[in-house]
């Protein structure tokens, strides 16, 4: 017999109060509209759920929404003091030479520069080298190409901090 019960963390999530539970999304994603819109949307039934209802608000998210959520993202090879996750995404950087960390360094300055906000990139699985070509290789980009590789990136980011979020134990 196949049941069809939600799945215990994302159960618990869809009854978190809504200051815990927004909290939890905020970790997950900078954006306040992002986050009041899968709110809105609970109880979801599965993490398929959650995370087209993520997708759906990460498409819909206007310049300012989507800049608020960039913000959210230290620079890559550059992760915040004490904050696990951002060190855990972007550990291909971790064991990186001095000269990969410091080549990355400048490309994100010129990236920021250019885009006027961080290089933004699924960094989780990524070696130190093919972040670092990735960025050379999108710092090309017009604004408008690059403005939706972003919102594509964070997207990406977004399913798997939404995992962590619901497949944690409490």
């Amino acid at each position: 017999m196949t049941t069809t019960s939600t799945p215990p963390g994302l159960a618990r999530f869809n009854v978190l109060q809504e200051h815990a539970a927004l909290a939890g999304l905020h970790e997950a994603c900078a954006s306040t509209v992002w986050a009041r819109r899968l709110l809105a949307g609970r109880p979801y039934a599965t993490l398929d759920d959650l995370c087209a209802a993520s997708d759906a608000a990460m498409a819909d998210l206007g310049t300012a929404d989507l800049q608020e959520a960039m913000a959210g993202h230290p620079p890559i090879g550059r992760p915040r003091p004490g904050d696990p996750t951002s060190t855990r995404e972007q550990a291909g950087m971790a064991g990186a030479a001095e000269e990969l960390k410091a080549e990355m360094l400048e490309l994100n300055l010129a990236y920021q520069e250019r885009f006027g906000h961080v290089f933004l990139i699924c960094a989780t699985g990524r070696t130190g080298e093919q972040m670092r070509d990735a960025v050379k290789e999108r710092i090309g980009n017009s604004p408008d190409q690059e403005r939706e590789i972003v919102r594509t990136e964070l997207g990406k980011i977004n399913r798997i901090r939404l995992a962590r979020l619901v497949e944690e134990d409490a």
